[in-house]
């Protein structure tokens, strides 16, 4: 059986590469992807996007890649060049077990075992990010990946309950100022903290930040494609947001003609209840059967595009 590569995975090339993930369809035989990490030395060096774009270009220009079905340009490994596919769900496993973590892990196992007293089993949680290769550093976050969408939810309502009874911490401002500041989203920061707040998908365990994200598998039947149709913002309401925690996250809306927006951006996942009225600013896009949507995060920093609730 053909190896299924998720978003959040990560997967390493021979020359030192690693890409995470950011779609479970393969395109001509490519997993479709981003660079994150090059390996210096013996240490690995997180990228952004402009230098990991750079180094492709000039080094590697075989992963720079166009993705018709995405309509985007992005990365992409052919199957046959992955060494290592690096897996959240086996590493959270690795780490359970692990003798002598440092601080990073410790606090990842704390996290886990005051899950486990409120009854989350771990089998369907993984842990991506820095941890999944070891390249963490004593400031580094926690970024935990849940793929069943009922305990995801659960999870939630655990993180606010634990935060009442003190056993994690809500985000305090020095938090909340480094998490905006890391997203370099189009929110003002009072607009960017009050969307967060409300969705118990983040947290501080021994001051460290940890992040919530669901990862639910695909069916992967007949794949749409997407052509783009320009910018465009308007505003419409939120008819159904069951997959608003889901990557991409995705909200039904009433308008005249747009029927869903679409995020890849996990700043605007769960951003929107059903019922509430938002401002969306994205790409248009139309698919080879006619659905209308808005797509918030057609870049990986989404310059420019938002989802924000007018009416709530």
């Amino acid at each position: 059986m053909p190896a299924t590569y998720l978003a959040k995975d990560f997967i390493q090339t021979k020359e030192g590469l690693i890409f995470a993930v950011v779609a479970q369809e393969i395109e001509q035989g490519k997993v479709l992807c981003f660079l994150r990490y090059v390996l210096k030395g013996e240490s690995w060096q997180k990228l952004d996007t402009a230098v990991a774009n750079q180094l492709l270009s000039e080094q590697y220009p075989q992963y720079l890649f166009y993705s018709k079905q995405k309509s985007a340009h992005l990365h992409a490994v052919d199957i046959q060049a992955i060494v290592i596919h690096h897996q959240p769900k086996q590493r959270l496993q690795v780490l359970l077990i692990k003798q002598n973590p440092d601080a990073v892990e410790q606090d990842l196992l704390n996290l886990c075992h005051l899950l486990r007293m409120a009854g989350i089993e771990l089998h369907d949680i993984g842990v991506t990010g820095s941890l999944l290769i070891g390249a963490q550093n004593p400031s580094s976050d926690i970024d935990l990946v849940v793929y069943d969408r009922k305990k995801f939810h659960c999870f939630r309502e655990i993180i606010a309950q634990l935060i009442l009874e003190d056993k994690l911490q809500s985000l305090d401002t020095a938090a909340w100022l480094d998490s905006y500041n890391r997203r370099q989203c189009d929110l003002s920061y009072a607009d960017y903290v009050w969307h967060e707040q409300r969705k118990y998908n983040k947290a501080l365990i021994n001051g460290r930040k940890f992040d919530l994200n669901l990862l639910v598998v695909q069916e992967l039947g007949n794949l749409l494609t997407y052509e783009k149709q320009g910018a465009l913002v308007m505003q419409a309401e939120v008819n159904d947001a069951q997959y608003a925690f889901d990557y991409p996250a995705r909200f039904q809306v009433r308008h005249t003609k747009v029927a869903e927006v679409v995020c890849y951006t996990a700043t605007y996942t769960g951003q929107a209840e059903q019922g509430e009225v938002i401002e969306v600013s994205g790409q248009l896009e139309v698919s080879n059967t006619g659905l209308v949507r808005i797509l918030v995060g057609s870049t990986r920093e989404a310059e420019g595009e938002y989802i924000k609730v007018i009416t709530s």
